[in-house]
């Protein structure tokens, strides 16, 4: 199972330290949550704390805008150090020209669904994705519960991706944990986010190796 710690739930006030910790576990991306208050409920970090962040991680990073109009900062996302670019279908009109142009900056691309939008909403461009993520959580707040229904959505999500020929990776992000990220393995997730259950944990770094070994 790719690993993926969310910075959302680290102690910010140690925040190089926090760093550290996931350059030297077995994480295999750093997720860094972008929101900006009008596309989620909530305000997280922006370009120059993940500039920061950029300069000392030695994990790709992978970047989710939870933002209005995310095709506006592909330099800007890619410039901080991101390798993955994530955006939601929800904010993109221009869904295909959208992935077009990060995958031409030089990054992976990944479009997030909601939990109440179907997949098949990306059938006309998974062919072209990196990687698919998929809400397990109504995004905007870290500690929420996992929605149970995601279990079968990530099997719908990886009949698409068979039926297509696509390479996309499916990634899991909300309410994370021993229990649930079996779930979601067993259901066809290749990655999943986690954030409480990491940085929550009394050793982070075995909180990263029981996920790793889903």
């Amino acid at each position: 199972m790719i690993v993926a710690p969310s910075l959302l739930s680290a102690d910010f006030t140690r925040l190089g330290e926090e760093v550290e910790m996931i350059n030297n576990s077995d994480a295999d991306w750093l997720h860094v949550d972008v929101m900006d208050g009008v596309f989620v409920p909530n305000i997280s970090i922006g370009f120059p704390v993940m500039r920061a962040v950029g300069r000392v991680l030695r994990k790709p990073m992978d970047v989710h805008l939870m933002i209005e109009n995310p095709q506006n900062y592909i330099s800007q996302t890619r410039d901080c150090g991101a390798a993955i670019m994530n955006i939601h279908q929800e904010a993109c009109v221009h869904l295909d020209r959208a992935v077009s142009a990060i995958k031409a900056a030089g990054m992976k691309a990944a479009v997030t669904l909601n939990p109440s939008t179907p997949v098949v909403m990306l059938e006309d461009v998974i062919q072209e994705l990196d990687m698919v993520l998929l809400m397990s959580v109504n995004p905007g707040f870290g500690g929420q519960a996992f929605i149970p229904g995601t279990i079968a959505k990530i099997g719908r999500l990886r009949e698409l991706i068979e039926r297509s020929g696509s390479k996309a990776v499916i990634e899991v992000d909300g309410g994370i944990n021993e229990r649930t990220g079996t779930d979601a393995a067993r259901a066809g997730a290749d990655a999943v986010v986690a954030g409480s259950f990491v940085f929550g944990a009394a050793d982070p770094r075995q909180a990263i190796r029981t996920l790793k070994q889903l």
